[in-house]
């Protein structure tokens, strides 16, 4: 057993350092998300490999050398992914986080609606464009448009209020060519706060819609 966790580590770390070849055009990067990829398909990998091998110890080495690979390569093309959300929307307003597993763009409503509307603002979608250029470059994720409000008033207007609102943004992105069956829109109405309600700076950070982009196999 000990000898599989050391190869484990070994394998891990053979991948990490492949991971760190990367085109110029992303060389100042921070490439803690590849690592993190890396690292986690290396445990899994390991773990899976370990499971189903007739050698436990070769098993565990081959599977987390490849499931490492995988990681990285996935984890560098979100990197890259959002390099390239930040450049093309250069939105000190927008915030872009980058899980390791996934991208959370989040648009606060204000950015998007007037009050107690869900029709996108015309001026204020260039925004939403610019996110489904990116969605298109990188064809190999699914979408999930979450609309979010504050707790001021009735709770069922808020959750049929959210899901406008998302499914507005969701026909943007649509009708910039994102294709229907990659977007799924999702309204949550009050029930996921970031901070509290209980002033106007906190109640306008709740109301938001996050574009949650989660990679795929491609």
């Amino acid at each position: 057993m000990a000898r599989a966790r050391f190869s484990l580590a070994l394998a891990a770390g053979a991948a990490l350092t492949l991971s760190a070849c990367t085109d110029p055009q992303y060389a100042g990067i921070e490439r803690d998300n590849t690592r993190q990829g890396a690292t986690i398909g290396a445990i899994l990998g390991g773990a899976i490999g370990a499971i189903t091998a007739d050698d436990k110890v070769g098993g565990t080495v081959r599977g987390a050398a490849i499931g490492a690979g995988i990681g990285a390569i996935a984890g560098d093309i979100l990197d890259r992914q959002e390099a390239d959300l930040r450049r093309d929307l250069d939105n000190s307003d927008v915030d872009i986080t980058n899980t390791g597993d996934r991208l959370i763009v989040t648009m606060p409503n204000n950015i998007l609606f007037a009050t107690d509307s869900y029709t996108v603002r015309a001026d204020l979608q260039r925004d939403l464009r610019s996110v489904a250029s990116n969605l298109l470059a990188y064809p190999n994720s699914t979408i999930q448009v979450i609309g979010h409000t504050d707790n001021e008033g009735d709770a069922t207007y808020n959750q049929t209020l959210s899901e406008r609102r998302a499914n507005a943004v969701a026909d943007v992105l649509m009708a910039e060519g994102v294709p229907f069956g990659r977007i799924d829109a999702i309204g949550r109405g009050e029930s996921q706060p970031v901070t509290s309600n209980l002033t106007p700076e906190g109640r306008a950070q709740n109301r938001r819609v996050e574009i949650v982009i989660l990679p795929t196999a491609g």
